[in-house]
């Protein structure tokens, strides 16, 4: 192989998907399809009228124009199967009946509320409902009144609150997979492996901010789930791994049954504890012998699945995923960025790398089967992933702060420094992006360019958005 690889996405036989994926997110196995995370997000409606109108007209007939809504966001339902279901529809006329709105039985259970205004004179009833503290997005189309303002201000005070103002309903679609996404994220449950008693603080800040549930394990808690894994069945998932690949470069046959004997191990662990996701200090339980099997093939395959591996037990990256590929119906790819300031470059390397990059039960880009290059041991995946695409990167610095930015990737590498797979990207201004750069060496790639949608959901999800260059 040459060092640079110039093949475009046509010559991988990929399709982009181009946008927000419109299909819910599943794991490919029935099984999976029942866990507490997946369904459609809950969705309360409430249109909110005064009992004596005047803007828009004093003789605007609520009751019809109610139906003419319901109807119309019906259809948006229908747009939207297995992301978003509608409650409600209640028509909320006072300051009393929103409160009792807000408290109404099965209120909680609510993934967020969708807030639509018939008339003027509403931001009081609006603003109340808002302070549920649920995500909550007020839609209102020209002349629907004015409490756009009032709410606006709202959101800009860290509430987890938005305003659509359109006369286009499908402006819609994209909020609904941002409610999807937090549905997801509120019963997502995240297993961490750290050494010891070691627990990370920011765990408890997600689950605050988010819903997202914590569970402690151990790394002998990863070697029984190895261990009960069937070597027949690891020995058939290996073959059809290393069947699929380009190559085998370093690794020996029996190292990569125990990575995929890991693969199933671990899968199978998050399936008993009804988890999603699992990141652990991967490294640290190499060196250290913990670990029966390198865990690299394993994250790049849940990922693909639209589950969820992440290295090192970095939970700024596992939370922006979380987040991310809901939103997007793609996997990330968590890397290490190598900065060429005089190329305008940033290198995107990591020895763990997704090959559905361009959509989760999609085409696959090609993979070689190579060693962790750090080591020199254990089995990884060098991935030709697309060229010529955008790509947003991105990664929470803390629970209430986001960093994102954009690059486009400009070919795959091939080197033995850094690690396995490879990608070269130009950005606006490596220079400026180095020195202001914080928040911990690792970032998060995602196929396509999501900045837009981030941004709303900052504001429906309450945290900030920072572009880093």
């Amino acid at each position: 192989m040459s060092p640079e690889s110039t093949l475009s996405r046509r010559e991988f036989g990929l399709t982009s998907l181009g946008g927000l994926a419109l299909s819910p997110l599943f794991a490919s196995q029935p099984e999976w399809s029942r866990m507490p995370w997946t369904g459609p997000a809950v969705v309360r409606k409430a249109y909110v009228a005064v009992p004596k109108p005047t803007w828009p007209r004093p003789t605007i007939e609520i009751e019809r124009t109610r139906a003419e809504l319901e109807a119309r966001l019906s259809e948006v339902e229908k747009k939207n199967p297995g992301v978003v279901r509608f409650t409600g529809g209640e028509l909320v006329r006072t300051m009393e009946e929103a409160a009792a709105w807000v408290k109404a039985p099965g209120a909680d259970e609510a993934d967020g509320n969708l807030v639509i205004t018939i008339t003027s004179g509403s931001d009081g009833m609006v603003n109340a409902i808002g302070r549920s503290g649920l995500p909550t997005l007020l839609f209102l189309r020209p002349y629907a009144g004015h409490a756009w303002a009032t709410f606006s201000a709202f959101a800009q005070q860290g509430n987890k609150a938005d305003v659509l103002a359109s006369s286009n309903f499908d402006d819609l679609d994209l909020y609904m997979r941002i409610f999807y996404t937090s549905h997801q994220m509120r019963r997502s449950k995240v297993i961490i492996v750290l050494p010891g008693d070691r627990r990370d603080r920011q765990s408890e800040e997600f689950s605050r901010q988010f819903g997202t549930v914590f569970q402690y394990l151990t790394y002998s808690d990863l070697k029984a789930a190895y261990d009960a894994v069937d070597e027949r069945e690891a020995a058939r998932e290996a073959e059809r791994f290393t069947r699929g690949s380009l190559r085998v470069v370093e690794p020996s046959p029996e190292k990569i049954r125990r990575a995929l004997r890991f693969y199933l191990g671990v899968k199978d662990l998050l399936r008993r504890e009804q988890a999603n996701c699992i990141t652990i200090d991967c490294l640290g339980g190499i060196n250290r012998g913990e670990l029966p099997g390198y865990p690299c093939v394993a994250w790049s395959k849940l990922d693909d699945e639209g589950l969820y591996g992440v290295c090192q037990a970095d939970l700024q990256c596992t939370m922006t995923q979380l987040m991310l590929t809901p939103l997007t119906g793609k996997p990330g790819y968590v890397f290490n960025p190598v900065f060429d300031t005089s190329r305008n470059e940033i290198l995107h390397t990591h020895c763990v790398a997704p090959t559905a990059m361009q959509g989760i039960g999609g085409p696959h880009s090609p993979y070689i089967v190579r060693s962790h290059l750090e080591t020199h041991d254990g089995v990884s995946l060098q991935v030709l992933m697309p060229i010529g695409e955008k790509v947003t990167v991105s990664k929470f610095e803390h629970p209430r702060r986001f960093m994102v930015s954009t690059a486009e990737v400009t070919g795959n590498v091939e080197s033995d420094m850094g690690c396995r797979t490879q990608i070269r990207t130009r950005v606006k201004d490596a220079r400026k992006m180095l020195a202001n750069f914080k928040g911990g060496v690792h970032r998060v790639t995602y196929y396509g360019d999501y900045t837009d949608a981030i941004e709303k959901m900052g504001r429906l999800l309450g945290f900030e958005v920072v572009y880093e260059m």
